[in-house]
């Protein structure tokens, strides 16, 4: 039966990796498939599921489960509308995340056996409630880890602990579930999912699938062009896609800069009577969208009656989005692997597509347009992160022990975690007793920590009707919606009346302007203190941890021309944030004779040097270096 529901969908036979990936799995072995784009690793991990599950003969409350763990929403909801597709007797599958009601999650906790969340979800609910989804936990068979490359950094430590977390609790309920984690653009996967699960991985790496022709083109745009910049470039390529009835999908760096190039692209296909018939559907798509939205933009990609899509990397994961003709990317997404899974978009299937990166005026895209080798003839990056990291560990060690109390001999955790645990004991927050380690307070210690550094959620409410337009992070809310800020949400501009940051609501007004805002914002970087030194002749590195307060002090009026019209002073408070940060003295002997004039200046030169070429040798974004 699940043979011809795969045949329906044009699926005659696996391919060899598929066959590989799943024979792996089902012999019990933890799974990393990393191979390319529109390769069926979705296939390869549904598999072992549909057989475990079609194969048991016993009841709903024993059947065995699998939980599925996507990077984002919107993944996770794709891939319980291919579940859905493919419509297996069963096969019961349910969304659990920020969307779902009471009653939906609680269908799952009782009837679910092929879950689908993320970490955020995982962290928060199902491993704190770990009791009340014994009945998944006892059955769980298969982890699957979509997407793995996009848990690195400090999320990715996170999400390391929380599926090391995930794990111990299966082997509570007595169960030990396989990983099969999956990533088109992972460099050393075997030691990236292993270090991500905390257990050794076999990987698959050899894709026996056929690859659909892409045409690559590097773009810059001309220096002596005062009106020309990537975003209006990446505006005009798309356009110009759109009118030959490609459909296209713009990636770009930031909100503000898709709702502008979608309101850009609207304006020339309603000013081009050329323009195919229902060509004309431009639309953004970026964080902060409700629900129901992202939903009804993805149903439009994939039925066609959206033809051009500005986003942001929100949809750079591998959501099944056929038929994309033409992808542009604006600007240096940060790693190797991050551009081509952007352009894995296009020519998904068997169908040739055109992908595109256009150079901002920038040291570092300028450099890769100039030397394609280093896009097309250097590895991916391996996913960098370090759960080990202290910060990190303490609060997943203190909600490990609200879940169960940690035995000293447990291994699922860093070697660290004894020197650790002991400090927890040694500040009163865990106490050590004969079974272990416990949690001392009546307080949730999984609300002491942010899986993605946002913080909570500011609600942007409209004035006039009382409606949600659509959410943004705490964190970047003084920047977006503080009082006089031009938020606008597909095309619609909306200005701010008020941001009140105690109940978490921005309050926005529907306003036609001829305007935008830009926030001015001032840092300040407190060393507490240093972990480690490289003395290199005059000049020694440190690495250590710092306070970073950073404070959105006035905003900027500009025309829509880019000239200043005014400034604006703003009172918000400050935000500190405690971080581990890298930094070099020069000695002061070595500064006299250098000769030079204007120190700030110089050592101003070489922060735009290392934030122009830091990001091609390091996972790290520009803004983690100056700005």
């Amino acid at each position: 039966m699940a043979i011809t529901a795969w045949q329906s969908q044009g699926i005659e036979s696996p391919w060899m990796h598929q066959v590989d990936a799943a024979q792996a799995a089902v012999s019990g072995l933890h799974v990393a498939i990393a191979t390319g784009t529109a390769s069926g690793k979705s296939l390869a991990y549904t598999m072992p599921i549909v057989a475990a599950v079609m194969n048991d003969e016993g009841s709903a409350l024993s059947d065995p489960c699998a939980l599925y763990l996507a990077p984002t929403k919107a993944l996770a909801n794709d891939q319980a509308r291919a579940w859905r597709d493919l419509a297996l007797p069963g096969i019961r599958e349910a969304v659990v995340d920020g969307d779902s009601n009471a009653d939906e999650r609680a269908w799952a906790r009782r009837h679910a056996n092929v879950v689908l969340t993320n970490p955020d979800m995982l962290h928060y609910s199902l491993l704190p409630g770990h009791e009340r989804w014994s009945r998944l936990l006892r059955n769980l068979r298969y982890i699957v880890v979509d997407e793995a490359h996009a848990y690195r950094g400090v999320f990715g430590a996170h999400v390391s602990l929380v599926l090391r977390r995930l794990r111990r609790l299966a082997e509570h309920h007595r169960s030990s579930p396989v990983v099969i984690a999956a990533s088109a653009t992972s460099g050393a996967p075997e030691r990236s999912v292993a270090r991500l699960i905390g257990a050794p991985v076999t990987a698959i790496t050899e894709d026996s699938s056929p690859t659909p022709e892409r045409t690559v083109v590097l773009w810059q745009s001309p220096t002596d062009d005062g009106g020309s910049s990537a975003t209006r470039d990446a505006a005009a390529l798309t356009s110009a896609a759109v009118r030959q009835g490609c459909q296209v999908l713009t990636f770009l760096r930031s909100r503000r800069a898709v709702e502008y190039v979608a309101s850009l692209v609207r304006e020339q296909h309603a000013e081009d009577a050329s323009t195919p018939p229902g060509s004309n559907a431009i639309a953004a798509y970026r964080g902060g969208f409700l629900a129901e939205e992202r939903r009804a933009l993805e149903d439009g990609l994939r039925s066609g009656s959206i033809r051009a899509l500005a986003t942001t990397n929100a949809l750079e994961l591998g959501i099944d989005i056929a038929g994309m003709d033409v992808v542009v990317t604006a600007g240096w997404p940060g790693t190797r692997s991050s551009l081509w899974q952007q352009f894995g978009r296009a020519g998904r299937g068997t169908s040739a597509a055109l992908a595109a990166f256009v150079a901002r005026e920038d040291p570092l895209d300028t450099y890769l347009v100039q030397h394609p080798e280093a896009l097309t003839a250097q590895p991916f990056e391996e996913t960098i992160f370090d759960p080990s990291n202290p910060n990190v560990l303490a609060p997943h060690l203190l909600a490990a022990a609200h879940e169960l109390p940690i035995a000293n001999d447990e291994h699922v955790f860093p070697e660290n975690s004894g020197e650790v645990l002991d400090e927890l004991g040694a500040r009163g927050l865990l106490r050590l007793r004969p079974t272990g380690w416990y949690w001392t307070s009546r307080e949730r210690p999984h609300d002491m920590t942010d899986l993605r550094g946002a913080g909570d959620t500011v609600r942007i409410v409209e004035e006039d009707t009382g409606r949600l337009l659509g959410t943004v992070d705490s964190a970047s809310a003084h920047r977006h919606v503080h009082p006089g800020a031009v938020y606008v949400h597909q095309g619609v501009s909306h200005t701010v009346q008020s941001l009140d940051v105690d109940d978490a609501v921005a309050i926005a007004r529907t306003e036609d302007v001829e305007y935008t805002t830009f926030a001015r914002d001032i840092s300040d970087i407190r060393i507490i203190s240093t972990a480690q030194e490289w003395p290199s002749f005059e000049v020694t590195m440190h690495i250590g941890e710092v306070a970073v307060t950073s404070q959105t002090v006035a905003y900027e009026v500009r025309a829509l021309d880019g000239t200043l019209v005014a400034v604006h002073d703003l009172d918000l408070p400050e935000r500190t944030l405690h971080t581990q940060a890298v930094w070099w003295t020069l000695a002061d002997r070595a500064v006299a004779e250098s000769g030079i004039a204007d120190l700030p200046g110089a050592v101003h030169a070489a922060e735009h040097a290392a934030i122009g070429l830091l990001p091609l040798f390091a996972s790290c974004d520009r803004w983690d270096i100056g700005g």
